[in-house]
């Protein structure tokens, strides 16, 4: 992943390429897979989190929620940072493991005080009808997984994948991407090793 602004070079330069080479564009697709994901979501989001109209939170908006969800709990925000909830509940986000799994798996103080916060923060989104960057990549991975239909007109959509800086990409990411490629299996990755 990398930001819109360099998915938007990117792009531009793929496309000058392309011209120059009169070669046709149409149905390309050049984007980060937080923007992919939004569209999936914009156009399939009804069937994993029941609409496709959602705000994005961005860093204040998460970090706004989970202050929120550290109140909720009755916490304290001296021993519950902020920024460490939001680490958590990413990596958790990362690996797939919503926040009844991650509930389901504590077993002592610190992780089930997090899985409190993981639940509170949840529902604090979804009362606000709001993903957050890493719900865009969890939600698209388990539309992926469960609804064949999707996965189907994905896989008829993108013949052909590619991914860049796939040192950076998580296990999430690769369940997107490999559930996209897994009927034609066309996948190029690049990658550097001396930054995995």
């Amino acid at each position: 992943t990398f930001t819109n602004k360099a998915a938007g070079e990117m792009r531009a330069r793929v496309l000058e390429i392309l011209d120059q080479e009169n070669m046709n564009v149409r149905g390309l697709t050049v984007s980060t897979f937080h923007s992919f994901c939004a569209r999936i979501l914009r156009d399939w989001g009804d069937r994993v989190i029941g609409t496709s109209t959602f705000t994005i939170y961005d860093t204040s908006d998460q970090t706004s929620a989970v202050k929120e969800a550290i109140r909720v709990c009755d916490l304290s925000d001296s021993n519950w940072r902020p920024a460490s909830v939001l680490a958590a509940i990413s990596a958790a986000k990362n690996r797939l493991v919503g926040p009844e799994k991650f509930a389901s798996e504590a077993s002592d103080f610190y992780s089930k005080s997090m899985a409190k916060l993981y639940r509170a923060y949840d529902e604090i989104l979804r009362s606000n009808a709001a993903l957050d960057f890493d719900d865009l990549l969890m939600k698209s991975a388990q539309l992926l997984q469960h609804d064949l239909e999707v996965k189907e007109s994905l896989e008829d959509r993108y013949r052909y994948v590619m991914i860049d800086e796939y040192q950076d990409t998580n296990q999430t990411q690769f369940v997107i991407a490999d559930r996209i490629a897994s009927k034609h299996r066309n996948i190029c990755v690049v990658g550097d090793p001396d930054q995995s």
